[in-house]
């Protein structure tokens, strides 16, 4: 049984769930690793301070992932009695795995906080998110921590957790979350892609929400010297898009990113290859085509007419902003979003100056393609073979300058280290080209 698209889809339905605590004192803490991009999505959407609460699991030594308890930061144990006399680990043993555990506890406390002080918690709301809770041993540790550290409300929050683990779970005030199914055998068979997440993408997400947050209202004050940095609202139709415009002092060119399915504007990736185009001299909007309601409805997810037209109102609004009139407007895509780019691209009327899909489904904007006149630059993984082959029969169709970039060895999702900055370089360097004066050059 699917539930989740990804962590980031997750991420978003439960915060829904939260709204509730909207306004309140709170400070979120993602599990690592594979809670934080769950945790970043309710943090943004709550506009409330991310951090980590770093706990370790402890392993059976001869079934690592049969866990037997948990430890966490400031010297926090929990041991399964139940688990341990079943196996018939010794006292040796428990104390072995631990001492083991405590070390990579530490480790990863320093890497995940470079020069960064923990999130003080005395007095405060802490929503505890993991991306799931099997047998309960890291979430009863994680909750028992924050306490530790003084939270006064405790609450664990998680896209799905173990009917089981459910009726005999302790350590939270609170419970919350979107699914408990009886048959549980493993977090992972609820995403349909559960891929590793690394510590740098920790490292990353923690860093954005931090830019994010400039103080403890959650709001930041941008100077006109420093150009725009803005939480925008988007009317479009009968709705209203959120997003983040991000601008250099006059800026000449803009890119506006359409995200592909189950993704959103707080995407890490995107919002990697966003932080290298803005240091290139581009303008950046960052915006979701759909209302967290209507993604619920996943056909409108693959209503590529749809969300063109979305992005071509949202294009629209952005070139009658009094900052970025006379802006180049550059579109990138990622999965169906660049189905969406390609659509809106060939648009009558429309003055598109460039457009970039990665790992792109531009096949899905059909008759649209030989419409496109902007510079196309798609860019695939060299082992997503299947969407690589879509990318070459969409490209007959353009009638546009365009290029196929491969990055060799690179997935769908570009999780091999290199991969996602081999992306962003090749898109600065297609957008500079095409949205830039010719004086300011590509970058390097």
């Amino acid at each position: 049984m699917v539930l989740f698209t990804d962590r980031v889809e997750a991420g978003r339905r439960l915060a829904l769930q939260l709204d509730y605590l909207r306004g309140q004192d709170i400070v979120v803490l993602g599990i690592p690793r594979g809670g934080v991009p769950v945790a970043f999505e309710v943090a943004a959407a709550l506009d409330v301070p991310l951090d980590v609460i770093v706990v370790r699991k402890l392993g059976v030594p001869f079934q690592p992932e049969f866990a037997m308890g948990a430890i966490g930061e400031g010297g926090e144990q929990l041991i399964d009695e139940s688990t341990v006399a079943l196996t018939g680990v010794t006292d040796a043993e428990v104390s072995a795995v631990e001492a083991r555990e405590r070390v990579n506890l530490d480790a990863r406390v320093a890497r995940l906080r470079p020069g960064r002080s923990r999130i003080p918690l005395d007095g405060r709301t802490v929503v505890i998110v993991d991306d799931g809770v099997a047998t309960g041993a890291t979430a009863r540790v994680a909750c028992d921590v924050a306490r530790r550290f003084g939270a006064e409300n405790v609450i664990l929050a998680v896209p799905v957790i173990a009917a089981s683990t459910l009726a005999e779970m302790t350590g939270a005030d609170d419970i919350v979350y979107l699914a408990a199914p009886e048959t549980f055998w493993a977090v992972g068979q609820f995403y349909t892609d559960f891929s590793a997440t690394t510590d740098d993408e920790v490292a990353r997400l923690l860093d954005e929400a931090a830019r994010r947050l400039t103080g403890p209202s959650g709001t930041t004050t941008p100077s006109p010297e420093a150009g725009v940095d803005d939480e925008v609202e988007i009317p479009v139709d009968v709705v209203t898009l959120n997003g983040h415009l991000h601008l250099p002092v006059s800026p000449t060119g803009v890119v506006l990113f359409a995200h592909g399915s189950g993704s959103s504007r707080h995407s890490p990736r995107n919002q990697y290859v966003a932080d290298v185009l803005f240091e290139a001299g581009l303008g950046i909007l960052l915006f979701d085509l759909l209302t967290p309601e209507e993604e619920l409805d996943r056909g409108n997810v693959f209503d590529i007419e749809l969300l063109g037209r979305r992005l071509a109102a949202v294009t629209h609004w952005l070139t009658e902003r009094p900052e970025t009139a006379g802006c180049r407007i550059g579109y990138f895509g990622a999965s169906t979003g660049a189905a969406a780019a390609l659509w809106a691209a060939g648009e009558p009327g429309t003055h598109i100056a460039a457009v970039v899909s990665r790992g792109g489904r531009p096949d899905l904007a059909g008759t649209r393609l030989p419409l496109v006149t902007a510079p196309t630059l798609l860019i695939v993984g060299g082992a997503d073979i299947t969407v690589l082959e879509v990318n070459r029969e969409a490209q007959k169709h353009l009638r546009c300058e365009n290029s196929l970039a491969v990055v060799p060895g690179a997935t769908h999702l570009f999780e091999e280290p290199g991969a996602l900055g081999a992306v962003a370089e090749l898109a600065a360097d297609w957008f500079a080209r095409h949205l830039l004066p010719a004086s300011t050059g590509a970058p390097a």
